[in-house]
């Protein structure tokens, strides 16, 4: 990292695909420099395309879902201020609660609940102190959704939605702010990870991750509290906070079940 760059810096996590590459992409066209960490190779790829828009570029493999790996990203910093963090990583679970391993459960839990509350409680401290920052949570239409064949997942995104609404009330007039993105289905290999392409939703039109990720930065910037990107997935939120859970619960198998994609 270059210690005389005069630019922001933003560290964004889950940066090797998906939202959280589109994220980190705007970040670099929009003059920040970078942290990114995902837990899979391709971040080193993602670091050269960033690093071709005139962005200084530190990347992290490493597991976010421990301390450990946390650590690791958080010390890339070499002690720069974060102007913005944008917690993107996580990952989803298919099948049947009690057909899972529950080693993957405990990862999926690990890393989008603990590993972003341990990144946003060292993040935010320093925010706090300084009296300036933005931070961007990716959370989801799912956590408003009992999850069927997808408990694990949407309980986690449940919590995440939940606890930004609390932070931001927190460090309201501090200089911080929090921003909770909710997308809903979104074209990323979300699904082929979470081993849903033979479910009705792994087979569903997807929302562009690129228009996602932009709502999200540009909400994060104005300060907003949240932003739910499509108007498909407002009305499935509106409707979702209407309509008693057990049907809701129903509704979620017939698109995630396995075996639905055909139907």
């Amino acid at each position: 990292m270059n210690q005389t760059s005069q630019k922001p810096l933003a560290v964004v996590t889950g940066a090797s695909s998906g939202i959280g590459y589109e994220l980190a992409l705007i970040c670099a066209q929009r003059g920040f420099d970078l942290v990114i960490a995902a837990d899979r190779p391709e971040i080193y790829g993602a670091a050269a395309r960033f690093r071709e828009l005139g962005a200084h570029v530190t990347e992290v493999e490493t597991d976010l879902s421990t301390t450990d790996g946390v650590d690791r990203l958080c010390a890339a910093a070499e002690g720069r201020p974060i102007a913005a963090l944008l917690a993107n990583a996580g990952h989803g679970l298919g099948r049947g609660f009690l057909d899972q391993d529950f080693s993957a459960e405990r990862h999926v839990l690990d890393t989008n609940v603990t590993g972003t509350i341990y990144l946003l409680h060292k993040v935010a401290r320093d925010m706090r102190a300084r009296g300036a920052g933005r931070i961007l949570v990716t959370g989801s239409i799912a956590g408003f959704i009992p999850g069927s064949y997808q408990a694990v997942y949407n309980a986690t995104k449940s919590f995440l939605n939940s606890f930004c609404f609390a932070l931001r009330e927190e460090l309201e007039d501090s200089g911080v702010t929090v921003t909770c993105l909710m997308p809903g289905v979104t074209a990323t290999d979300f699904f082929e990870r979470a081993d849903l392409m033979d479910t009705k939703v792994g087979r569903s039109e997807k929302a562009s991750a690129q228009e996602v990720a932009m709502d999200g930065f540009e909400a994060m910037m104005r300060g907003d509290a949240e932003i739910i990107s499509g108007w498909r997935n407002k009305l499935q939120v509106a409707t979702a906070n209407i309509t008693p859970a057990q049907i809701l619960a129903k509704k979620h198998a017939q698109i995630t079940a396995p075996g639905t994609a055909g139907q």
